[in-house]
């Protein structure tokens, strides 16, 4: 890339110079030029072709900027059950294509079947308790009815020897009035007893076994919640690797995933791209971007900026024990750009995870056309535009020489 600038500089400074100094002045190479005295004679031409290099350079790689960290990133999904357990059936091996909803393995699930039967047959007895409840109600009910009877029996005669007792108190005894009284009052606290029990027989039939009914459901729902979880699917289609589950292999959530899935739909036209920080000011949505990958050689891929993304990594912190020293972050971090391909089909023999190099190209032509840069800032825009040929043509070299480097100087 240097060289470039170095001989289209010496082009138009030293070549000038040179030509001037051997053709007007009539200068010879060898005799009045010399190597020692070539600054001396040379020295408008190396110091304007210095110059201008630095500058060429700094604009190019400014306006243009490159990079040689893009990647296709790819989001996998963690096989994970709900719960650990030991594994009882693998449905699938590795590198196996799936699709959403496959089984892909299932817990032995023996405790939760135990839980489900349990709880079936609590709902059973439950709802035979039910029915002997209705029964028990209408006992209640029955016993009601014949302690206020016996209350009715006993106050009539009470009232009867008490009439008699009035008319003649030589007819009845007081040891008999206070028997009748006490049987009154017997009959009374029977009757409250018989209330009191087929109150208890109601609240038992409405509210004690519905509620034992429900909490018997709510265990068979639980237990076979469980015994479906227990049976890990697929959520999306993708490839399964590192699964290496045997049956009788323990699987925990957190301490052993089972292993990876990775999406078919991840990794396609979405790539990743850090550049520069000084190239935060330059990098916008839509920018043209050209890359070439390794798993791809001797392809160049137009892409664009689809996102760039607002914040720089490297200054994010987490709250600790320890204040956060500046100094101790060495690397300043790079802006996140995301990089959509123009042409997806480009990609389709780009695996997940390639690693690629880019350059970005500014353009203002939207800008002049539409009148936003006119003048001599139009005209600067143009040639600064124009110098990003000179990116382009080093990414195509590089695109060239990646497999000879990679081949056979590697």
């Amino acid at each position: 890339m240097t060289m470039l600038e170095l001989v289209f500089s010496a082009l138009i400074t030293i070549v000038p110079d040179y030509l001037y100094r051997r053709y007007k002045q009539g200068k010879r190479w060898g005799h009045e030029i010399t190597l020692f005295n070539v600054w001396y004679e040379l020295r408008w031409g190396l110091t304007a072709c210095a110059i201008l290099a630095v500058t060429l350079i700094t604009v190019i790689f400014y306006f243009h900027p490159s990079t040689r960290n893009i990647s296709a990133a790819f989001h996998t999904v963690t096989i994970l059950s709900d719960r650990g357990g030991r594994v009882s059936e693998v449905y699938v091996a590795n590198n196996a294509a799936v699709k959403a909803g496959d089984p892909i393995f299932r817990l032995d699930t023996m405790r939760q079947e135990a839980a489900a039967v349990t709880a079936q047959r609590r709902i059973e007895e439950v709802e035979a308790a039910l029915g002997l409840a209705a029964t028990e109600v209408a006992g209640a009910a029955a016993l009601v009815e014949a302690t206020e009877a016996d209350l009715a029996q006993a106050e009539n005669d009470l009232e009867r020897r008490l009439e008699l007792a009035e008319r003649n108190d030589t007819v009845v005894s007081e040891q008999e009035l206070e028997r009748l009284q006490t049987a009154v009052s017997g009959a009374q606290s029977q009757r409250a007893a018989a209330f009191a029990a087929l109150d208890g027989a109601k609240l038992r039939q409405t509210t004690l076994l519905p509620a034992q009914l429900e909490s018997a459901r709510a265990a068979l729902s639980e237990a076979e919640n469980e015994i479906s979880k227990s049976t890990v699917f697929a959520e999306v289609d993708g490839t399964v690797t590192q699964f290496l589950l045997k049956s009788g292999d323990i699987v925990n959530p957190i301490l052993r995933p089972a292993g990876i899935l990775v999406p078919e739909v991840t990794g396609q036209g979405r790539f990743i791209a850090a550049f520069g920080q000084i190239s935060a000011s330059v990098l916008r949505p839509g920018m043209l971007v050209e890359i070439t990958c390794a798993s791809k050689p001797l392809t160049i891929i137009p892409m664009e900026v689809d996102e760039v993304q607002s914040a720089i990594a490297a200054g994010q912190f987490r709250p600790g024990d320890a204040l956060l020293d500046q100094q101790d972050r060495a690397r300043p971090g790079t802006v996140t750009a995301f990089l959509a391909p123009i042409f997806p089909k480009h990609l389709e023999d780009i695996p997940p995870g390639s690693a690629c190099v880019g350059v970005a190209y500014t353009s203002r032509a939207k800008e002049i056309e539409a009148g936003e840069i006119t003048g001599l800032s139009a005209f600067v825009a143009r040639i600064v535009d124009g110098m990003g040929i000179a990116n382009a043509i080093v990414l195509r070299a590089q695109a060239i020489l990646l497999p000879v480097k990679a081949l056979v100087f590697n």
